[in-house]
């Protein structure tokens, strides 16, 4: 019989801390700190093969973290079966003091009795265009904050700006308009404006390059499809694309919003159960861009399809565009009757909840 051996690896950028663990032992053993490289892996398991036969299986894994994928993609080019195993579900010990040496006999013992989750691994392109949305992202939250400073900086020194809303061409003209008292302060002000402009630019020029990212053959049609749905352009469809892989590994709708974690979570004790807030697990990144793409259901008539929406539904199948108009009467009546009697926030994360259900129907084919 084909003996096999479960290698849990504790991964850190100093080093790799491995412990083998097979059922027939029960127990740990081969314990080592290693260099962070996957040669060393490698040289490990050559050991292994001394002692236990050429013919053992070797199955690796280590938990989901700031490593990435690097170390997977590694090993499996090489011939090797490896795991990346999602923490929050990994088996514990209660009150277990934790060291390297611990951490990976436990990683190992989940290998052996399945008492884990595998993190999916994209495609090494889906992760490059995930990364470059990340950035995006973050450059567009860093251009949040330069505007949330111009508007401090103004209202500090008693300039109110009349209108109703911010950064739009008034208010821009009005900005360019002000003078301070104090040349360095002049100076400072000018400074933040050349900021934001600056980020403006990149900002578009990112944007335009996600619409042709989008636009490549393997997402194309995908896109197309999310791009029916109120709220959703094509930053947050690739995005969805990217970041999901595969939307037929989770088996149904309510699986796929508790992956965003959108859904509530509860605690229970006999026959008394309280619902609690949503469980904010999994996939913080997409779970925040659907909910930002809730917030479009609070507009508009029901019924009624906007000149924009239209044209992003031009061109795909009559049963694909039925299904998205189905979707958004839905929630835009449910978005309206919710913002009746809950929190505007509250509303807004129930509509973004049922919108990751219907893009999992579209992305799985359950349109009917």
């Amino acid at each position: 019989m084909t003996s096999i051996l479960y290698i849990g690896m504790d991964v850190h950028t100093t080093n790799y801390t491995l412990c083998s663990y097979s059922m027939e032992h029960q127990q740990g053993f081969g314990r080592v700190q290693i260099e962070p490289d996957y040669k060393r892996v490698l040289q490990y398991i050559e050991e292994m093969k001394k002692v236990w036969g050429e013919d053992t299986e070797f199955v690796c894994g280590y938990e989901a973290g700031c490593l990435g994928y690097t170390l997977y993609h590694s090993l499996t080019d090489r011939g090797i079966n490896c795991i990346i195993l999602a923490p929050s579900t990994m088996a514990t010990a209660p009150n277990e003091r934790k060291t390297d040496y611990r951490d990976a006999e436990k990683i190992a013992k989940c290998l052996a009795y399945g008492t884990y989750s595998p993190v999916h691994v994209p495609t090494q392109g889906d992760e490059a265009v995930k990364e470059y949305i990340r950035m995006r992202d973050a450059h567009r939250m860093n251009l949040k904050r330069i505007k949330q400073q111009i508007i401090s900086l103004c209202q500090r020194f008693g300039k109110q700006y009349p209108g109703c809303s911010n950064w739009t061409q008034t208010h821009l003209a009005w900005l360019r308009e002000q003078r301070f008292g104090d040349a360095v302060l002049q100076e400072t002000f000018e400074e933040y404006m050349i900021q934001y402009h600056q980020a403006e630019e990149k900002l578009e020029r990112f944007d335009k390059r996600i619409k042709e990212l989008s636009g490549k053959e393997e997402y194309a049609d995908k896109v197309n499809k999310l791009l029916c749905f109120n709220g959703i352009k094509e930053h947050t469809a690739l995005s969805a694309i990217v970041e999901i892989g595969d939307f037929s590994r989770f088996p149904t709708a309510e699986h796929f919003a508790a992956y965003l974690g959108l859904v509530p979570g509860e605690h229970s004790s006999g026959e008394k159960t309280k619902r609690t807030g949503i469980t904010k697990r999994g996939n913080s990144h997409l779970r925040r861009l659907l909910t930002e793409s809730a917030q479009s259901y609070s507009r508009g008539q029901v019924g009624k399809k906007s000149k924009a929406l239209k044209v992003r539904q031009e061109g795909n199948e009559a049963g694909v565009i039925a299904y998205a108009d189905r979707a958004n009467e839905r929630l835009k009546r449910k978005f309206k009757k919710l913002a009746f009697c809950r929190p505007h926030n509250v509303a807004a994360t129930a509509v973004a909840r049922e919108l990751s259900c219907f893009i999992w129907g579209m992305m799985t084919g359950n349109i009917g």
